[in-house]
């Protein structure tokens, strides 16, 4: 197939989960021999008028990206673009990364009879308790009424929980598909082994007497319902009743003051690395032991109010990596994470539970890494991006066999 993958306003390659997102599906797709066309960005800070009228192309590990430099909020724009790159380009099928100011690729779809694949990653209409939702009630749901308008057009839409969708969309149409993990680059057979890989950070995992300690790894974007800052109350809980263990917290964001605030008084013993790229995470994965994802929807209006819609991508790399995962008693984190068998699961927001959670793992140390071997086992099997995109490959050639098509407007 000839594929249009459309993700207006995010650069590729980059930083965001966003641009891991697409080049992995992308590079996913051109494994399994298919052509792909991205509409990305090099740099979303500024309108780049040139680009919007003819898009700057180039080729990246065998896909062709097609630069549009806009930002997000201004991806309407792009519509006479996409709809002229659609028509030289004659593809088999449109797919459309979702955003709230986006929709040029399902908008080009339904004009020109091309079949229509939306990719939800968020909930579409926020709940009341969001200001974005109450703007846009107050302005009489213009952004609701396009989101709704998206998905009718759309063929067929793919998301990790289907009530991301508006429930006036027919659930027919809807596809539950997680997302995955590169399980391919994790994996101490894969990357070496820890002990090479602990040379990068050496204050991590030993003292002034070389003495090795476990390490109990955070990985996240440090916003408030990634849990970061129940972690470091958890650490300091341990570490206080005489567990000679270390955290290490990948990441930045908005949490992140409060957090090291917080750790202050462990300076030997939690540790924080900042933004890094993400062909650094392996190698850090690969130090630690146990993988902690303490999710907390309290913090998240939208995920409170429809469920765990984001498929969690961290979830997934810990086990890539054959770490037991400790994360929240919630769906689907508890179907992906089994209690006992890929690691341990704790009462959302209950930070003794957390402790206790991870403490069990580091006193049984033989249970643990044979909850990580099991939890490879599964990553591989169910949520890797190969499976993610042999799934999305079956639905579209059942999008083209079932006629998916609409008259050429």
């Amino acid at each position: 197939m000839r594929i249009l993958y459309i993700a207006s306003g995010i650069p590729v390659p980059g930083s965001l989960g966003g641009s891991t997102h697409t080049l992995e599906v992308a590079r996913g797709l051109v494994d399994r021999g298919h052509e792909l066309h991205v509409i990305a960005c090099q740099n979303e800070a500024a309108l780049q008028l040139t680009h919007l009228m003819k898009p700057t192309s180039t080729q990246h590990q065998g896909i062709f990206l097609h630069y549009v430099d806009i930002p997000k909020a201004a991806s309407l724009l792009t519509l006479p673009t996409i709809v002229r790159l659609a028509r030289h380009l004659h593809p088999d099928i449109i797919m459309e990364r979702y955003y709230n100011f986006a929709g040029c690729g399902v908008i080009a779809a339904h004009r020109l009879g091309i079949p229509c694949l939306l990719e939800v990653n968020a909930l579409i209409v926020d709940p009341p308790a969001v200001r974005k939702r109450r703007i846009d009630d107050a302005l009489g749901g213009p952004m609701r009424g396009w989101a709704v308008q998206q998905c009718l057009w759309a063929d067929r839409i793919v998301t990790p929980l289907h009530t991301t969708i508006p429930p006036e969309i027919e659930r027919a149409k809807i596809v539950q598909l997680p997302w995955g993990a590169a399980v391919d680059r994790f994996g101490t057979d894969r990357i070496g082994s820890p002990a090479s890989a602990t040379q990068t950070h050496p204050d991590v995992s030993s003292d002034s007497t070389n003495h090795k300690r476990p390490i109990v790894v955070f990985l996240g974007s440090f916003r408030a319902w990634h849990g970061v800052i129940e972690l470091v109350r958890a650490a300091d809980s341990l570490l206080t009743a005489g567990h000679d263990v270390q955290f290490l917290l990948i990441g930045d964001g908005p949490e992140r003051v409060a957090a090291e605030q917080l750790a202050k008084h462990w300076p030997e013993h939690i540790h924080f690395t900042g933004a890094v790229h993400y062909e650094q995470v392996p190698e850090l994965l690969s130090q630690a032991v146990v993988g902690v994802a303490p999710f907390n929807t309290e913090a998240h209006p939208a995920l409170h109010s429809a469920g765990f819609f984001w498929s969690p991508l961290k979830v997934y790399e810990y086990m890539a990596a054959e770490l037991p995962v400790v994360t929240t008693d919630i769906l689907p984190l508890n179907e992906v994470v089994r209690d006992g068998i890929e690691g341990m699961l704790f009462r959302e927001g209950d930070v003794a539970g957390l402790a206790t959670a991870i403490a069990r793992l580091l006193e049984d140390p033989v249970a643990a890494r044979l909850m990580g071997q099991r939890g490879r086992a599964r990553v591989v099997a169910n949520f890797s991006w190969a499976k993610h995109c042999e799934e999305l490959e079956l639905l579209m050639m059942n999008m083209l066999l079932s006629g998916c098509d609409h008259p050429v407007i």
